[in-house]
């Protein structure tokens, strides 16, 4: 008598697809949904594994969209210090849902929250502490710079055929009326006020929510966009839940891949799996560098490779060509090291006790 299990194809059994082949010979762990032309404009954001995203569309001569390249006479250096290109727009990491949201929220009000935080008579944006080492010399120069980032978002999804965002965690700290930050009130800059902020660690429906706002408005001013959501391998930098930091890492992890999973049910919305590439059993561990979090290149090229190897095999996308961008203009090269990212959460480090 026969059964679904029947008909279905090698990559659907665990040992014809996994346990008897080669690592490095396992295929068909993403199968596109559309295609994406090197002309279309594509827009990169989220937690830090997002940035090699942008650096290899660009590298391979993809139109990954610059939309604040920043000011000219930087060098490569200074320009990934004061966290030009290092996304489609000078956010710093979008680590959470709630984040992309608030952001997205703000380019089209045109509007964000009035809060400075302050350190040694510097000023520094609490939604993105990171991208101004040693912070703004004066309110007015952090004002001019939040404007310049709120109409950069709002002409890049204005532009975007693909919008790619890498999720990454779910802990996050707020403050009053629910603002999130992009890390910890005085870790960076400012100061803690427990009866002013919150740690949360979002859970699924909150999550969702989060996300399902953030795409409704991104599809509202682009209606024709498509979206290809990731999830970040590299584990968390520290954690304020009170477990253990490997078992905190593994409940973020999942919810977040829950939610995208969930949400590429839709049609217009794609999941490309860099976390499974990465953390899956039959790879060993062997992408990550010796702190075990950090993602060596080897395992950021096979990621790459495993992408754009597929992508020139799908099918067309269901919507009409977009106008031709400008593109970015590519790097030299791509990065010496897979670590040279700029990640606020990195930060938290520095706040671990010895043994």
């Amino acid at each position: 008598m026969s059964h679904p299990y029947d008909s279905l194809p090698p990559d659907a059994f665990w040992r014809t697809a996994v346990a008897d082949r080669s690592a490095f010979d396992i295929k068909g762990l993403w199968r596109p949904k559309w295609a994406i032309g090197r002309k279309e404009p594509i827009v990169t954001t989220g937690s830090c594994f997002a940035q090699h995203f942008g650096r290899a569309l660009a590298a391979r001569g993809y139109a990954w969209l610059d939309a604040q390249p920043g000011p000219r006479g930087l060098d490569d250096s200074q320009r990934r210090d004061f966290h030009y290109g290092t996304f489609s727009f000078r956010t710093g990491n979008i680590y959470t849902p709630r984040m992309l949201r608030q952001w997205l929220d703000w380019a089209f009000a045109d509007r964000m929250p009035d809060e400075v935080w302050e350190k040694a008579g510097r000023f520094f944006d609490p939604f993105r502490p990171g991208i101004e080492p040693g912070g703004f010399v004066t309110l007015e120069e952090l004002c001019a710079s939040q404007t310049e980032t709120l109409a950069a978002i709002r002409a890049a999804i204005a532009q975007a055929s693909v919008f790619v965002f890498t999720l990454g965690l779910t802990e996050s700290w707020q403050g009053p009326e629910g603002v999130e930050y992009a890390i910890c009130p005085g870790t960076v800059a400012g100061r803690f006020d427990p009866a002013q902020h919150r740690f949360l660690n979002h859970g699924y429906a909150g999550l969702m929510a989060d996300m399902e706002g953030a795409l409704s408005t991104l599809f509202r001013h682009n209606p024709g966009v498509r979206v290809l959501l990731t999830v970040s391998p590299v584990p968390l930098t520290a954690t304020a839940s009170g477990a253990h930091v490997l078992v905190a890492t593994s409940q973020s992890k999942a919810l977040l891949r829950a939610v995208a999973g969930a949400l590429a049910d839709d049609p217009r919305i794609d999941y490309f799996p860099s976390y499974e590439i990465i953390t899956a059993p039959p790879f060993r561990g062997m992408f990550f560098a010796p702190n075990q979090r950090s993602i060596a290149e080897a395992g950021v090229a096979f990621v790459m490779e495993q992408f754009f190897s597929v992508l020139g095999r799908a099918p067309a996308a269901p919507r009409a060509p977009a106008p031709e961008p400008k593109p970015a203009e590519p790097p030299a090269a791509e990065p010496d090291s897979a670590t040279d990212l700029r990640c606020e959460e990195e930060i938290l480090n520095a706040f671990a006790q010895p043994r």
